[in-house]
């Protein structure tokens, strides 16, 4: 589906695409409600009432992924009960050989992450992933959350890029339309982000459900 003779540098997203969702799914709508419950003297499910409108009014914008937000708004440590998940923590089918089959082509490699840079070092601790790429950019650098309109922009201005021969992997339909209304133009969604959860119906771009669909043409 790739003509990879058009592609000279890739932009990986992490949470959902390049490690199973599950991990982030479970500790935000299971682990950090039960531990807020524990705090509040609350049910489970009374704290899920609670959290979710609050966790809904940040979607989209850097606070959602902001580590020191949620432990200030919540008053418990997030990055230390990240650390007692840690080994939820997993690498998607056929990332490595991906990543292995790019760099053995010479492929410029961004890792592109909305991740809080806690979060992000927790996660490169545990896979080692990060020894593939030329660059790491959490959005907390740029100031501005993947979803938002001048993200790109920024990104292109502190890491040259020509928009036309750039490929993008997101599970985030909503990063996905950012990238699109930039002018980044091969766009890939992820269609199974989380292992445990039904593979998702993606008609607004190609979509795969692992890496293996992008090797054709790769090596």
């Amino acid at each position: 589906m790739l003509d990879w003779r058009e592609i000279d540098t890739v932009l990986l997203d992490m949470d959902g695409t390049l490690l199973d969702l599950n991990f982030d799914n479970h500790f935000w709508q299971e682990f950090v409600p039960l531990r807020y419950a524990e705090l509040h003297g609350l049910t489970l499910e009374a704290a899920k009432v609670a959290l979710a409108p609050r966790f809904k009014a940040m979607e989209g914008k850097l606070e959602w992924y902001c580590l020191d937000y949620w432990s200030e708004e919540l008053n418990l440590n997030i990055a230390g009960l990240k650390q007692e998940l840690a080994g939820l923590i997993a690498v998607h089918p056929h990332v490595v050989e991906f990543l292995e089959a790019a760099r053995g082509r010479g492929v410029y490699l961004l890792l592109v992450t909305n991740a809080h840079r806690d979060s992000l070092s927790l996660k490169m601790e545990k896979t080692c992933l990060h020894r593939f790429f030329d660059r790491i950019v959490s959005s907390h650098d740029v100031g501005l959350a993947k979803e938002q309109c001048g993200f790109w922009q920024r990104l292109q201005d502190q890491h040259v890029f020509e928009k036309q021969r750039t490929l993008l992997v997101d599970d985030s339909l909503a990063v996905l339309r950012s990238a699109a209304a930039f002018g980044i133009a091969h766009l890939v969604s992820i269609s199974k982000p989380d292992s445990r959860r039904p593979i998702r119906e993606i008609t607004e771009f190609p979509a795969v459900e692992d890496f293996r669909a992008l090797m054709p043409g790769l090596l």
